[in-house]
């Protein structure tokens, strides 16, 4: 059956880069003795249906622009990791939507049945499995590429912190900075206690508030000092920040993420990388860094 298709060569170049980093990681694992002993797992979070659907964009939320341009590319992942000629030990699809799940068993089995011993799908939460899942692993016989690709900014640090902990697994996260963060922190007033908590809960501190807002003083006529707090951070600075946060607990993180942008030209998200293997984050970072070369 045809598939419906959206969005611009953007849409493609986000794809194209994830599917060759996992074509380059697994060459290193079968071509290297040492490598070739560990067991390696790919960990699809929030992995939608696996197929472009337009039943499953129509009425998705407006606000983080999961328009049919946006969503598209967050439904070719599965297919591009499940069709790499050198294939991982395991796959993991996490969706916490039954319907979703449901699509990507029957997909499995429909398009890539040999694979079916090797794929686990969870009807989960991801933050929450994908911490219990990085504590309860043995990191000394396998290795991980974990791709988080959020329906909005549904990514908490502590899933972050969790990966990088493992010191096994390098990660893929798309942070939505321009069209998710920005929009959360009005220009002339702080945040309602809703997104400020959001905001906490991605970037795990409270430091985004002295370095994205600042409080302006002026004398009124009483001789009172009444607060202004006034945003002075622009989409730059957030993505700084966020990358800064990724080098504070992994081993090395790509300096230039991949910049997203719609058909506007308008930025929306950062495709990032980081590295947790101490001795495998120089060439996974080199690697990455030059697949998000603009």
């Amino acid at each position: 059956m045809m598939q419906h298709r959206f969005g611009g060569p953007w849409t493609e170049r986000k794809l194209e880069a994830l599917r060759e980093y996992l074509v380059q990681y697994q060459l290193i694992f079968n071509k290297n003795p040492n490598a070739r002993k560990l067991r390696t797992i790919y960990v699809d979070a929030f992995a939608g249906t696996g197929k472009r659907d337009v039943d499953e964009q129509a009425g998705q939320p407006q606000f983080f622009g999961y328009d049919e341009e946006v969503r598209s590319y967050q439904e070719g992942s599965v297919r591009k990791a499940l069709s790499l000629e050198n294939k991982f030990h395991e796959y993991v699809f996490i969706d916490n939507k039954p319907k979703h799940a449901d699509a990507l068993q029957k997909l499995i089995s429909a398009e890539f049945s040999t694979l079916a011993d090797r794929c686990v799908i969870r009807r989960s939460d991801a933050n929450t499995w994908l911490q219990e899942w990085c504590r309860t692993q043995d990191w000394k016989a396998q290795r991980a590429v974990v791709f988080l690709d959020p329906y909005g900014m549904d990514v908490k640090w502590e899933t972050i912190e969790a990966i990088a902990k493992t010191k096994a697994i390098d990660l893929w996260v798309l942070f939505p900075f321009a069209i998710g963060a920005n929009r959360l922190m009005p220009k002339d007033a702080p945040p309602n206690s809703l997104w400020v908590d959001k905001l906490t809960a991605i970037f795990g501190t409270e430091e985004w508030k002295s370095r994205f807002y600042r409080e302006d003083r002026e004398m009124d006529l009483f001789g009172n000092a009444p607060g202004s707090v006034v945003k002075i951070a622009g989409v730059d600075d957030i993505l700084a920040f966020f990358l800064e946060r990724l080098r504070t607990v992994f081993e090395k993180v790509v300096e230039r993420p991949l910049i997203l942008e719609n058909s506007k030209h308008t930025p929306m998200y950062a495709l990032c990388f980081a590295a947790g293997n101490p001795r495998g984050a120089p060439p996974a970072v080199r690697i990455a860094s030059y697949l998000t070369r603009a």
